[in-house]
């Protein structure tokens, strides 16, 4: 792949458009939530909606905290790996990437009410950090395709304008056209420029307004490189209390961050002869940052000494969110028996102006059972509506079509967890099972979610020390480009990581 432009930041001059290209993908992007957190809640698989006493307990029901009989601390160190199979017509590739990262860092602060007689028996604060989601990846596609070139990408954004709309002028750059006609026209223009200036596609009527393509005849070897890097991430600033050690509640202020970068590089290559371009690549680059507030209300009940149950509600979470994107192109046509090399690398970043995106709610059911000393076992179960998910302003027409898709596309995802552990004098032995289903209507677009996991700890006294082991598997198909070339990629996704937890009293 190409080097990322965005790598040359400060070599390129910008460009303030009109509207981006923004997907149902993107609404499912930043609203999927994979808290990845502490040893002890991983190797469990997350079910700690009624337990508590752990800090990334916290970021699942605000309550968890109040559960702490002194204050307490914790970070954790996970390595995280992912593996892809990827079939694209004829063609399967495989790869895997791995990046180590701190997912879990944080603190609560129990105060015990001097007031014996209160039922009020604790307060407690405390601030949790964990990564929500990783967002990085990167996989290659292979294959002939028997029907579509990239070239239909540009003609269906070119269709419909007229030629003045998507070329430069006389004496006007490369720079300057695609600077200019993003300006005024937007980001479909900007890609029949990117066409038309690379020789793909000609005018064929008279008004100028429609267009045909330079590459026909069926069988395009086509290989499409995706690299991406980033996260999504959540802290909580929590305060929770406990009624009578019977009864525990809590509130989370939380602070969300996004910082998603992705690069992507089509190479296409026929030898038809009907066709006078035997080669494209197309890179495009974005950068997404954004910023976001949502809040928790969660609660706990003691039932009984060994029974609890918990119920948690996630607000939306309101982001702010900006984008940055690049672009490059090159092709190579044959004229007489002579190739032809032509290169359309505007060197400009495109900025678009800052939009608002609505993640869905979350509740979340707890149970939990609780063996005396010797072992615990615990459930949880959340409900989801993707559909809900909402880019505004909805008065923007791009948004209002974008919109109803979601609505059309997505779907509520029922999830659960089921964890486990069981102490033998200073040490932990757990286990967990995870299953998340698909934000889609059609889950055979981006398939269900199936984990479980495997954990060990030992408890020092004020000191502990987590491991734990896990491995989810996911079905996607990735369609390469919204117009045109839509058609999909296949890939199994395998996760796996290992996260080591250091924790003590303070």
């Amino acid at each position: 792949m190409k080097k990322l432009l965005m790598l040359s930041i400060g070599l390129l001059s910008t460009s303030y458009i009109l509207a981006q290209e923004i997907s149902v993908a993107d609404a499912v992007r930043f609203s999927v939530e994979d808290i990845q957190g502490s040893a002890r809640y991983r190797g469990m698989s997350g079910a700690f909606g009624a337990l508590g006493g752990d800090m990334s307990a916290v970021n699942v029901n605000p309550a968890g905290s109040a559960i702490f009989n002194n204050s307490h601390a914790s970070l954790s160190l996970g390595v995280f790996g992912k593996d892809n199979i990827v079939s694209y017509f004829n063609g399967t590739t495989t790869g895997s990437n791995s990046d180590t990262d701190l997912n879990q860092l944080g603190a609560a602060f129990v105060f015990r009410n001097t007031n014996t007689n209160s039922p009020w028996k604790k307060f407690s604060l405390s601030i949790a950090y964990d990564r929500t989601n990783n967002f990085d990846d990167s996989w290659r596609a292979n294959g002939v395709n028997p029907n579509t070139s990239i070239a239909s990408y540009f003609v269906g954004y070119a269709n419909g304008q007229p030629l003045d709309n998507i070329s430069a002028l006389p004496g006007e750059s490369i720079s300057e056209a695609y600077s200019e006609i993003g300006s005024i026209f937007g980001f479909g223009n900007q890609q029949a420029f990117l066409g038309f200036e690379g020789f793909i596609i000609d005018p064929n009527n008279d008004e100028n307004n429609t267009y045909s393509s330079n590459i026909s005849g069926g069988n395009y070897n086509q290989r499409y490189s995706y690299a991406s890097r980033g996260y999504n991430g959540k802290l909580a600033f929590n305060a929770a209390t406990s009624y009578d050690d019977k009864l525990y509640f809590g509130l989370n202020l939380n602070s969300h961050f996004i910082d998603f970068e992705r690069s992507t590089f089509l190479n296409e290559t026929n030898n038809n002869d009907q066709s006078s371009v035997s080669s494209v690549g197309f890179e495009n680059n974005l950068l997404t940052t954004g910023s976001g507030f949502s809040f928790q209300l969660g609660g706990i009940a003691k039932l009984s000494e060994e029974f609890r149950v918990g119920l948690a509600y996630n607000s939306p979470t309101w982001y702010r969110i900006s984008d940055e994107t690049s672009q490059y192109f090159e092709s190579t046509r044959i004229e007489n028996g002579d190739s032809f090399n032509t290169v359309v690398n505007p060197n400009v970043i495109n900025i678009y102006e800052e939009y608002k995106f609505k993640t869905p709610s979350k509740l979340t059911g707890s149970l939990a059972y609780i063996f005396g000393r010797s072992g615990l076992i615990s459930f949880d179960y959340s409900i989801k509506d993707y559909s809900n998910a909402q880019f505004r302003p909805d008065s923007d027409a791009v948004f209002g079509t974008l919109n109803s898709d979601i609505n059309d596309l997505l779907d509520s995802s029922q999830s659960y967890k089921l964890g486990g552990e069981y102490r033998y004098k200073q040490v932990s032995f757990r286990g967990g099972y995870r299953f998340e289903g698909s934000p889609y209507k059609d889950d055979s677009f981006y398939g269900d979610l199936y984990g479980y996991s495997l954990g060990l700890g030992y408890n020092f006294g004020s000191l502990s020390l987590d491991l734990a082991y896990s491995h989810a598997e996911r079905d996607i198909n990735r369609q390469l480009y919204s117009v045109g070339l839509t058609n999909a990629a296949t890939i199994q996704n395998t996760f796996d990581d290992v996260i080591l937890t250091l924790a003590f009293s303070i």
